[in-house]
């Protein structure tokens, strides 16, 4: 019980900020962040310790975000493409198709690429704290971004050939 409360103590505020990066909401952050260290709590002893906590935590904080979206009927917040109000429906829907193929292709990029990805973009995370994530350096953080975001554009170039 005692790994438990250090565990949540140490990672909530940045399990929170996370989930806010994705919700835009506070109450809904607060609700995923509770769900998240319950579900954690009830799969710590399946956790291999092969990615950092934060990493682990951050990923069913995901998960869970989705699954509340998916529950009510929502949408999340970051599927929504941020367009203009003279924007027409069929490019609001082209770029809502678009964000979902880079989403598809981000679930099927392998490890660390995918992890360093969603910690950058969706974490809003500076490359020095992914550096410490992953017990790496800065220039590792970058270079590792770097290259995931680099297999995602190749990936949707090959898809539109």
């Amino acid at each position: 019980m005692k790994q438990v409360e250090a565990l949540y103590n140490t990672y909530f505020h940045d399990v929170f900020l996370f989930v806010m990066s994705l919700s835009k909401n506070e109450d809904v952050a607060e609700e995923i962040t509770q769900e998240t260290f319950f579900k954690a709590m009830k799969s710590l002893s399946k956790f291999k310790g092969d990615c950092d906590v934060r990493v682990w935590l951050c990923q069913i904080a995901k998960n869970t975000y989705y699954n509340h979206c998916t529950r009510s009927k929502q949408v999340c917040v970051d599927e929504i493409p941020e367009t203009a109000s003279t924007v027409s429906l069929a490019d609001q829907l082209e770029d809502a198709q678009q964000t979902m193929k880079i989403h598809h292709i981000l679930h099927e990029l392998g490890d660390p690429y995918k992890e360093v990805f969603t910690l950058r973009v969706f974490g809003e995370l500076s490359f020095r704290q992914i550096a410490e994530v992953f017990g790496k350096t800065e220039s590792w953080a970058r270079v590792t971004f770097h290259r995931a975001k680099l297999k995602i554009i190749d990936t949707l170039e090959e898809e539109t050939k």
